[in-house]
């Protein structure tokens, strides 16, 4: 997923998205241990994502971002 992306979505739709995310990953994860995993790079990129979503909600707590809100959201 693009960084732009990420950023312009509510505090909602970043938990919804971290959620999906952390589900695929640990589905990755069981794949890779039964060894049916066809592509090892996902699990890469999934952990990247799960992680910038996780700073992003981080900066929002800590007050240096302000995330977007639904009715911003509406306006673009």
């Amino acid at each position: 997923m693009k960084k732009s992306i990420i950023k312009d979505l509510t505090k909602e739709e970043l938990l919804q998205q971290r959620e999906e995310l952390e589900e695929e990953l640990f589905n990755l994860n069981m794949q890779k241990s039964a060894k049916e995993l066809d592509n090892p790079l996902k699990l890469r990129v999934i952990k990247r994502d799960i992680a910038r979503i996780n700073t992003l909600l981080r900066e929002e707590e800590l007050g240096k971002r302000k995330l977007a809100t639904p009715e911003e959201r509406k306006i673009k």
